[in-house]
């Protein structure tokens, strides 16, 4: 028997839920060929796993590498933790389908969150002789933007129509319903994108304009999805957690929709239950957990009132400018020190520091340095959010949250910023070092489930998710005593440790802990 490559004296964990077993993994071009006993197979390049794990790559349900994936220190970052598919296009928010005002738009309003899309030039142009599609040229194609990550990159790539992104593409930032003709507008983008590959809808419920949304709206572009999930940030967390998860149900029940709920975190005591009425009464729900209590967001959805238009930074400014806000940064004393400034182009010098802290170096209030990062940035500040819950109570909450069966693995991974959340860095290899080896919250049988097997069902990706004969050879070696985090709030960019090589599709993308410089990953479509 001869094989591209043959992975040797390893336990496969195959994703099922199954105990681990000593067997061989052998490839054949970017398919699984044979999984057994295959002394004497040949091969052209043999990766001895002696001592280490085999399992399927790990589904990042939530990360926002839209733009960041290019970096090849991002794919690093994600394959060093085991993960081989990013799922982009969260939060309602991203660069496709829309006219060059709309990618504008997402490009900027969610600047510290997605980054800036480089130019995607591989592949033909859509229009004959328009050179090179760049985001700042649009309008920009869900099948364009798909086409862009296809053999770009180390890992693969799939993507979630951005309701937002659509919404802002038929009404701008209106925070009116919908005419009939404009939400047959939206609907047909949905079905366009969905024949071009997205792999289902998002919407972000707490940013503009998705906030406007009704569920009756959010419900009728559901309608096509056809099995697909629609994925939610909801319009409401923590102590409000069931106005959101009730507007869940609401556009469930309507559409006849699965649905994920995105990083869901917050007191495991209000939100299982809330988790449990939902399966009970029915609906198909899955959601994301990432190992950290703290969050990280664009600065203006944390610190400004619903009256400030998010969406129009100019006319915002003008606002933070005036005396209309002095009565609310009053209100606003115990979130200072709970923020830390993560991205502030242009004041970089803040990157790092909570709002309190940088506010005494710069010698002026919390509120008026934070009007300052607004104004100076036009909206793009970022920063790293801590919740009122942490400690003890919220640590055994984020344990409580990750056992139930229909958590998915997600890192909420945001790239952007001199000083972003460790968790693009490490959560993954948080999940199997801390709450498999240390806390036991799961098996390692479970952690291939919940990392693999689940997510690759849930987004459709039909070939991957098992180690399994036949499937995409999208696998990962890891090493249970070494795999663990190292990126932390300090130093939120150290690499993991523990996984030394990943393949994607077939093709070896980390050897030895380093990016082998093939880029074979693919955009998914399911």
């Amino acid at each position: 028997m001869g094989f591209d490559v043959v992975i040797s004296g390893g336990r496969v964990l195959d994703g099922t839920g199954a105990p681990p077993y000593r067997a061989d993994v052998a490839i054949g071009g970017d398919r699984i060929a044979a999984v057994g006993r295959l002394d004497g197979a040949g091969a052209a390049t043999v990766i001895d796993a002696t001592g280490r794990f085999v399992a399927p790559g790990f589904v990042d349900c939530h990360a926002h590498g839209d733009a960041a994936v290019f970096d090849p220190v991002v794919q690093r970052a994600a394959l060093r933790q085991g993960v081989t598919t990013f799922v982009l296009g969260q939060d309602g928010l991203s660069f496709a389908p829309g006219s060059a005002a709309t990618v504008a738009y997402a490009s900027r309003y969610f600047a510290a969150v997605n980054g800036a899309l480089p130019a995607l030039s591989e592949g033909p142009p859509a229009v004959p002789d328009a050179g090179p599609l760049t985001v700042s040229e649009g309008p920009l194609t869900v099948r364009e933007l798909l086409d862009g990550y296809d053999r770009a990159v180390a890992l693969n790539t799939t993507y979630l129509l951005p309701h937002g992104t659509i919404r802002y593409d038929v009404m701008g930032p209106s925070p009116t319903e919908p005419s009939r003709d404009e939400l047959a507008a939206m609907l047909r983008h949905v079905e366009r994108g969905l024949s071009e590959g997205a792999a289902g809808l998002s919407s972000g419920l707490e940013y503009l304009p998705g906030r406007h949304a009704s569920a009756a709206e959010l419900a009728a572009l559901c309608a096509p999805l056809g099995g697909l999930p629609y994925v939610t940030h909801m319009r409401a967390y923590g102590p409000r957690a069931g106005e959101g998860m009730a507007e869940v149900m609401d556009i469930a029940g309507r559409s006849g929709a699965a649905v994920h709920v995105s990083h869901l975190h917050g007191p495991a005591d209000v939100l299982l239950p809330l988790v449990g009425r939902a399966l009970d009464g029915g609906v198909d729900l899955t959601f994301d957990t990432y190992p950290y209590l703290r969050g990280n967001t664009i600065l203006a959805m944390v610190v400004l009132p619903p009256s400030v238009p998010g969406a129009e930074p100019g006319r915002a400014i003008e606002m933070l400018a005036s005396d209309e806000l002095d009565g609310w940064w009053k209100g606003l004393d115990d979130t200072w020190p709970r923020l830390t400034v993560s991205h502030a182009p242009g004041m970089e010098w803040t990157e790092g520091l909570t709002m309190v802290a940088a506010a005494e170096r710069a010698g002026v209030t919390p509120a008026d340095l934070c009007r300052r990062l607004l104004t100076e940035t036009r909206l793009e500040a970022g920063v790293v959010s801590a919740r009122p819950d942490e400690g003890p109570q919220g640590d055994e909450s984020v344990r409580r949250m990750l056992r139930h069966p229909s958590q998915t693995g997600g890192s909420d991974g945001i790239y952007v910023g001199g000083h972003p959340h460790p968790r693009g860095f490490g959560a993954f290899a948080r999940f199997l070092g801390r709450h498999v080896r240390e806390l036991g919250d799961w098996t390692w049988e479970q952690a291939a489930v919940h990392l693999a097997g689940h997510p690759a069902r849930r987004f459709g990706l039909a070939d991957r998710g098992l180690v399994r004969g036949g499937f995409a050879a999208d696998l990962v070696v890891f090493d249970p005593a070494t795999v663990g985090d190292r990126a932390t709030y300090p130093d939120p960019r150290a690499f993991a440790t523990g996984v030394d090589d990943v393949i994607v599709s077939g093709v070896r993308v980390l050897a030895g802990g380093e990016l082998t410089g093939a880029t074979p990953g693919r955009a998914l479509r399911p």
